[in-house]
């Protein structure tokens, strides 16, 4: 079993910056992705972007340059530094951690993100 929790969402101005936090925590396999998606009201979860075990990266288009994903593979910890802030940038944002061996993969409970006006 594999538990993913996200932390660091808020309210904050436009313009501003958060940092979202996963740990993912049980048996998880050395190779694997880990991702973040977002899901605003009325709309289908999308994905913001991801790293793999190895450290490649991708970039939705309405996130590149503004929001940069790292991790730490010691901690099973990722990280999203989310820097100019957009209205549209508020949704949920999940976590989720993509297993290659098994196949599997799992999702935290996801982390509010508010950006106001």
């Amino acid at each position: 079993q594999v538990h993913v929790v996200e932390s660091g969402g808020g309210l904050v101005q436009a313009g501003g910056s958060l940092r979202l936090s996963c740990a993912a925590s049980g048996t998880i396999s050395s190779t694997n992705s880990m991702g973040w998606y977002r899901q605003a009201p009325g709309k289908q979860r999308e994905l913001v972007a991801a790293i793999t075990s190895g450290g490649e990266t991708t970039y939705s288009d309405p996130v590149k340059g503004r929001f940069t994903i790292s991790r730490d593979n010691g901690k099973m910890t990722a990280y999203l530094q989310m820097n100019s802030l957009k209205p549209e940038d508020t949704a949920v944002y999940y976590c989720n951690i993509q297993l290659w061996v098994s196949a599997l993969n799992y999702w935290g409970k996801g982390t509010l993100v508010t950006v106001s006006s």
